[in-house]
Parts: structure tokens; sequence; C-alpha cells
């Protein structure tokens, strides 16, 4: 056996669950599996040659599927990349090993929370690792890659999947099962992956990680957003029960260009009078709601999303309310992140 070549790369690799760490009864069975059964150490066993890419330092924060992560879950996975990026400068990088149905969020998350500009890069798989043909561990070879590349330098928090590597502000989870599911409708990926080679073609101009304004110091939980789906024939009535459970921002996920119902509308005009701070995303999957002008807002309109999904309106819509509750601030967060 060859031994590990001198000079690599250091990258450290989190482990949160998900698919990626997957086990089925059969290797045909890509679906009804157990999401987060295999370790850290599994994943780095059953990739060979990983250790010749990168010097591997594993640590497991959790072990669950996605839907199952937890805002104390985000924070201490934030903290912890924190800490070793701000302790370690020998460090290249971080991968974050994650479910896909709640990645994107994460992902984005971390783009807002993250104190350094080094690669963060989370990744995931749509098959179990029991499958017969599981794409993990290309998948998590591309991760460190990537993670490792002076390219990726200052692009913030990215997505890997695929061979593509995406801005964790603009990829989305797109079919529940296809191996390309994550996408960027809009924008397109920044780059790829192929025969080892990381390949950037373009860069993420807004703000994130090292230069963002948002930070997690002494901060045990965060406030309470709520998402409401607009379809026809809705009326009030979950919105009102939001603001009863406390909520202090919505993020609609509204029709088109921010459209609810006209009941909805007047339950969100309620709510905003009474200090709750409203964010009009789209359910369409893309395109852009423009930013509403400062005298609107103070006149009652409500916040606008640009471009990001009423998952992503929520997370930075959370993490906003932490420093303000001024809409016109919070107007010009979204535009800015």
């Amino acid at each position: 056996m060859n031994p590990d070549p001198p000079n690599r790369p250091i990258v450290y690799l989190l482990a949160t669950g998900g698919t990626i760490a997957g086990r089925a009864a059969s290797p045909m069975q890509t679906t009804g599996y157990r999401a987060g059964e295999l370790s850290v150490a599994d994943l780095m066993a059953a990739v060979p040659g990983l250790s010749s890419i990168a010097e591997i330092h594993g640590e497991q924060i959790c072990n669950v599927a996605s839907p199952y992560i937890t805002v104390d879950i985000w924070l201490k996975l934030a903290q912890r990349i924190n800490e070793i990026l701000a302790s370690q400068p020998a460090v290249n990088g971080v991968v974050v090993t994650h479910g896909t149905d709640s990645l994107e969020e994460t992902a984005y998350f971390l783009n807002l929370v993250v104190k350094s500009n080094k690669p963060v890069v989370v990744v995931g798989s749509m098959r179990p690792a029991t499958s017969i043909s599981p794409d993990g561990p290309l998948n998590l070879v591309d991760a460190v890659r990537v993670a490792a590349a002076p390219e990726a330098v200052g692009q913030g928090v990215l997505v890997v999947l695929n061979d593509e590597i995406f801005a964790a502000r603009d990829v989305s989870k797109t079919h529940v099962s296809q191996l390309h599911t994550f996408r960027s409708h809009d924008l397109g990926a920044l780059g790829g992956i192929s025969g080892g080679v990381v390949s950037f073609y373009r860069q993420v101009l807004r703000r994130h990680t090292k230069d963002s304004e948002f930070t997690l110091l002494q901060l045990p939980t965060l406030p309470r957003v709520d998402i409401i789906y607009a379809h026809l024939g809705a009326d009030g009535a979950l919105v009102d029960a939001a603001v009863a459970a406390g909520a202090r921002g919505i993020v609609l996920a509204a029709m088109g260009q921010g459209g609810g119902t006209e009941s909805q509308n007047a339950a969100l005009q309620r709510a905003n009078e009474q200090g709750v701070v409203i964010v009009r995303s789209s359910r369409t999957g893309s395109g852009r709601i423009l930013p509403q002008r400062p005298e609107w807002l103070e006149q009652g309109a409500f916040v606008s999303a640009d471009n990001l999904n009423p998952q992503k309106a929520r997370i930075l819509l959370t993490l906003a309310l932490t420093r303000t509750t001024d809409k016109a601030e919070i107007q010009r967060m979204f535009s800015t992140y």
C-alpha cells in the first residue's frame, strides 16, 4: 500500500447523517431505507484513497435524517465550524455530510453565520450507502477536493453533488429522487469537478460568511418564523395561528410575484400591524420579487424576498430578527444576502 503523500491539504469532515449515511435491507433498495445509520468513520472507510486527497479529520455532529435537523443542531454545527477555522490556521476547509431534504437550508444558514473565507462544502447523496450504485462516495471525494481547492476560497458555503458546485444561496432540491436534483434555475452552477479537477466559472457576489453581519455569539436560540402557503381558497386561519403561536416573522409562499388570497392578505396585514414582519416570497421556484421602497414599507407594504425561495427567505428573516425589526433595514438585508 502506498503511503499518503506529504503536504496534503487538511480538511475536517463533520457528519450529520442523511442518505449518504443510510442503510437499506438490500443493495437493490433505493427507497424506504434508514437514513443516518453509518458513522463518519464508516463514510471515510468506504472511500479508498480519500486520504491521498487530503488529511481528513472526522467528527460526528449528529446522525439523523435531514428533516430531523433542529435549530440546536444548526447552532452546534455552525459553532464547531467557526471554532475549527478560527483556531487551526493550517486547515484548508470543512466538509459537512447531510441529508438532501433540508440540505439547502443548512447550507444557506451556514452561508450567513460562518466567519471564515475558507471553503465550507455541504454534500449528500440521493442513494443510500448500501445501494448497488451509491452516489455518496464520489460526491464525498468531490466535496473534499472542492474544500481543499484554493479556487473555492471566498466563494461562501458551497453545495457539491453529481459533479457540480453550487452556491448555497442559489441551489435547491428540485426532484424527489433523481441524481441531478440540485439545481439553480435562475443562475446555474458555479462550476464542476471533472476527472478530479475542480473548475469555477463564476463567482458569488452577494454578501456571505466572513462579511456577514450576523453572529451566533451568545445566541441560545432563534426567533420563530413561519411559512404560510398561498393557494386558491386559503383563508387567514394559519396566519392567525402563527401569530398566536408567537411568530415574530411570517414568510408568504406566494402565488406568482407575491400574491395571496384576499383573506390571507387581510390576516397578514393584521399581523403586520401587530409588529410581525411579513416577507413575500414565491412558490414558483424561480424569479425575483422586486424590493420595496422605504416609503412603501413605512405605509404598510411587506418586505420582498428577492429571488430567495420561501425556506431560505425564512432563514434570512430569522437571522434578521436577531438584529432588528425595522422593515426598511430588513429589506436592505434581502437585497444584500
